[in-house]
């Protein structure tokens, strides 16, 4: 019996009806319940499979119900986001599940976002509004802000954790070692945020050149953009006659036409370009430099090899938390994710600050 599977399912089940809890427009509610409801049945009839009694099922997981107290804090757009990014992981988890028990596979299985969607948007009852929230949050995954914050502390954390042991290996002086420490934070912090900038920047840029482009061929050349839209909602399965008269229609007002194409054409949604770039730099400063400050501030206070112990003690605890937050993520066992994630980071140390010994002896021979 594989409970690790029925518990998926319970914690989907449970997090779906945190949703439909929390939602304020009762029809996007209902929605909810209905997908609580698909994992409930799920889960069932796993248990099932398993002779295990209905009535017995486990209890939402530990991983689950920080979901919730993150939703809590930060709202639950967040736990709806993280739920959908980790669908793929739960359509596998079923699929290899399903092979075991040697139980028919179901549609719902691996289409969990897609039946989502298709209530969503078949429901009449559901606004506009809600529908182009759900599609953000589907888009830009509320799991991808925070997975980019988990990453973020475990760059900075590891990256100059290494860089001070180093220094410690190669010097025995607390304050080249502070100055060094803080020296990589600052570095490393600005050298994401630029990052980070740049890339949003460039992005939009290049959404907007093309969106140019696309508007200039339409007012120059309407009759094959037309022909083109045509084509597009033929490959969609649109009937020939049918795609021309749509396409005829869009093309008709020149501003829905050009939206129309950049999204259709392009593959490019307009609110992509809303994000803001010096809003996604400051927050990798963060980041980065709230992971980065861990193996720093034993210097501070202490020197010699009590300020390196107490450091690699401060920089496994942050290790072992970033690998705890990821299972937010992949749901695999707190244990094995903390654990594999000191192991490495603690590697990485232990060799940049061999070479650092290494070298601090050769100098000064």
């Amino acid at each position: 019996m594989n409970l690790k599977n029925i518990q998926t399912e319970i914690d989907a089940g449970y997090l779906y009806q945190l949703l439909a809890d929390h939602e304020e427009d009762e029809n996007v509610a209902v929605v909810f319940r209905q997908m609580s409801e698909i994992e409930h049945t799920h889960a069932v009839a796993f248990a099932k499979k398993f002779n295990l009694d209905p009535a017995q099922l486990p209890k939402p997981s530990g991983r689950a119900k920080t979901l919730a107290f993150i939703g809590k804090i930060f709202g639950y757009d967040y736990v709806l986001g993280v739920l959908l990014d980790t669908e793929k992981s739960i359509s596998t988890a079923i699929a290899g599940a399903r092979q075991k028990s040697k139980t028919t596979s179901s549609i719902s299985d691996t289409a969990h976002v897609t039946i989502l969607k298709n209530i969503l948007n078949s429901s009449k009852t559901v606004s506009g509004s809600n529908l182009a929230r759900f599609e953000k949050r589907h888009r830009s995954v509320g799991g991808n802000a925070l997975r980019a914050a988990v990453l973020g502390g475990n760059d900075g954390l590891v990256s100059n954790f290494s860089l001070v042991m180093g220094i410690a290996g190669a010097t025995s002086g607390q304050d080249t070692v502070l100055l060094t420490g803080l020296a990589g934070l600052l570095a490393g912090a600005l050298s994401m945020a630029l990052g980070e900038w740049i890339s949003v920047k460039s992005s939009q840029e290049l959404f907007e050149n093309q969106m140019n482009l696309e508007m200039e061929e339409l007012e120059a050349n309407p009759e094959g953009e037309e022909q083109e839209l045509a084509l597009i909602y033929l490959s969609k399965g649109v009937p020939e006659v049918q795609a021309l008269q749509m396409a005829k229609k869009v093309i008709g007002d020149t501003d829905h036409a050009h939206e129309v194409l950049v999204k259709e054409e392009l593959g490019i949604n307009t609110q992509d370009l809303q994000g803001s770039a010096m809003e996604a730099a400051i927050t990798s400063f963060i980041l980065f430099g709230v992971g980065a400050i861990i193996p720093v501030i034993p210097f501070m206070f202490l020197g010699g090899l009590k300020a390196v112990l107490v450091s690699a003690l401060f920089s496994a605890i942050g290790l072992f938390g970033i690998g705890s937050a990821i299972t937010l993520f992949t749901g695999k066992s707190i244990w094995f994710s903390g654990f594999r994630q000191v192991l490495f980071g603690l590697a990485a140390a232990a060799i940049t600050f061999g070479i650092g010994k290494w070298i601090g002896v050769s100098m000064a021979g």
